[in-house]
């Protein structure tokens, strides 16, 4: 059985590398994206087992990758957890209309992180 894997996309390598720690916690192989447009051309190369997507980035944001992710030929199948300071119900509706599986606000420790990936179905 191949190794689950992640792709975590965010700008801040502060948030990247503390993310990268808890989910290779989890058991998975981990890639990094700084943004949407990076975080695509990874998906296009690979689909990952999950993503864990920051919304407001440079060149492409969460929800316009998130978007373009689901139009790719077995988009569907990523699990997307949306990590987001957005706290806004309209902003999180918005996030799951477009195709996120779960939300969780910044910030968020392991704990918080584990529970959302098996709300998720995702350990």
């Amino acid at each position: 059985m191949d190794p689950r894997t992640c792709l975590i996309v965010d700008d801040s390598r502060i948030i990247r590398k503390v993310s990268r720690r808890i989910v290779e916690g989890l058991g998975y192989e981990v890639d990094e994206a700084a943004d949407g447009a990076e975080a695509l051309a990874s998906c296009s190369a690979a689909l990952p087992d999950v993503v864990l997507l920051d919304w407001n980035m440079p060149v492409m944001d969460g929800l316009t990758f998130l978007r373009r992710l689901r139009g790719l030929p077995q988009g569907d199948r990523p699990k997307v957890l949306f990590c987001s300071i957005e706290s806004d119900p309209d902003r999180i509706a918005e996030a799951l209309a477009a195709g996120a599986d779960e939300y969780v606000m910044k910030p968020f420790d392991g704990e918080v992180l584990a529970s959302k990936f098996e709300e998720a179905g995702m350990t």
